[in-house]
């Protein structure tokens, strides 16, 4: 069967990208609520993450597949523009939290001390924090996904010679990834005694292998035709998705319904996407990265500020109180989203494209399928 040509731009998925970073900062300033209970799925929020290694997987092979199986894109290309995506805010958010550490101990504050553990700071540098190569889980928290992330963008040729080859079998690539993935999971707890869905700065690499296969899986099932009544689909997935993560089943069960949840969302034209295509949803989706990579930095900011103000010495405070500190995180990440993340993914990108073009210029004019394939911002 001959593939669809498939839009570049899949906006419903862009919006799901900031609902799996909403989860995560709930999770994470819950804590900070001063209430007796949580909701189970908050509990859950750390998943979040596996959606976004899923819909790496998923988009990355939207985008790159094809020119990967048929030997027409550069490595070296996409490895410089998956740089560009993640590594300036990575840098913002590594050394704001350095600089946040040196300031609180020059003033003679009580700091954690991951702020200052230089011995990290090498791996954090590299993005190899999540491989085992940092000795403490220091400075930003949340960023050992981005080494995580990394670790699949250099191993990406491995997965698009896979998925390739599976391109006309995709109900087999999808059994192959579940069975892959239940299988890692299910051998891993016993090994390491808590589940590979909470492993960050010792076992990140691993926990992405998964997710990211699941997703290059599921997208050579939407390369054969978007799936037949996707919006069911997406809505299924999504409420025993939620059902899952509520009453605390085997996370791996979460991670795969959030397969389906995204396949269903990546089958919806994009005039039917509703909310999550709108132009507020995918803004939000746009600064979905900003939001996930700040969230740590101005929560530890804000609760010190919000505890001084209000006496609340236990960093736990009043729902209005608490509602200001969370609110502050997205008004962050707009920032740094304008300031730096899309200047600094513009410049880095053009520096390539006027590299590319001197080295061309002596050569015969063809069309570079490294220029054809830039994706666009709202689907990386």
């Amino acid at each position: 069967m001959t593939p669809i040509q498939t839009p570049p731009d899949l906006r419903a998925l862009t919006g799901l990208r900031f609902l799996a970073a909403l989860w995560v900062v709930l999770y994470t300033a819950w804590p900070h609520l001063d209430v007796s209970w949580i909701p189970v799925a908050v509990t859950r929020g750390y998943l979040g993450v596996e959606v976004f290694f899923v819909l790496s997987g998923f988009i990355l092979s939207h985008v790159y597949l094809e020119a990967a199986g048929r030997k027409r894109y550069s490595y070296g290309g996409f490895l410089w523009a998956r740089i560009a995506r993640v590594y300036p805010l990575h840098l913002l958010t590594l050394f704001g939290m350095v600089a946040l550490g040196v300031a609180g101990t020059a003033a003679g504050l009580s700091i954690d001390g991951s702020l200052t553990d230089w011995r990290s700071l090498p791996a954090h540098l590299t993005m190899t924090h999540a491989w085992g190569l940092a000795p403490t889980s220091a400075f930003n928290h949340p960023s050992w996904s981005i080494s995580a992330e990394w670790f699949a963008y250099l191993t990406f040729p491995a997965y698009a010679f896979v998925a390739w080859r599976l391109r006309e079998r995709p109900v087999l690539a999808v059994l192959g990834a579940v069975a892959l993935a239940l299988a890692i999971y299910a051998a891993f707890q016993p090994l390491a005694g808590f589940s590979l869905t909470e492993a960050t700065f010792r076992w990140g690499a691993l926990r992405i292998v998964p997710c990211f296969a699941l997703g290059c899986a599921l997208y050579l099932v939407y390369r054969r035709g978007p799936i037949p009544y996707a919006g069911p689909v997406a809505v299924i997935s999504a409420v025993a998705m939620l059902a899952s993560a509520s009453l605390g089943l085997w996370d791996p069960i979460t991670v795969l319904l959030a397969g389906g949840l995204i396949l269903g969302l990546g089958s919806l034209d994009n005039a039917r996407a509703g909310l999550m295509g709108s132009k507020a949803g995918v803004y939000l989706g746009e600064i979905s990265y900003s939001i996930y990579m700040v969230c740590a930095p101005v929560i530890l900011v804000m609760t010190n500020v919000a505890a001084r103000a209000t006496g609340a010495d236990d960093k736990r405070f009043h729902i209005i109180v608490w509602l200001a500190v969370v609110a502050a995180i997205p008004v962050t990440a707009m920032a740094t989203y304008h300031l730096v993340e899309r200047p600094c993914r513009k410049a880095l990108r053009g520096f390539a494209d006027r590299r590319r073009a001197r080295l061309t210029a002596t050569k015969p004019h063809t069309d570079s399928p490294e220029r054809v394939l830039q994706p666009s911002k709202t689907i990386v």
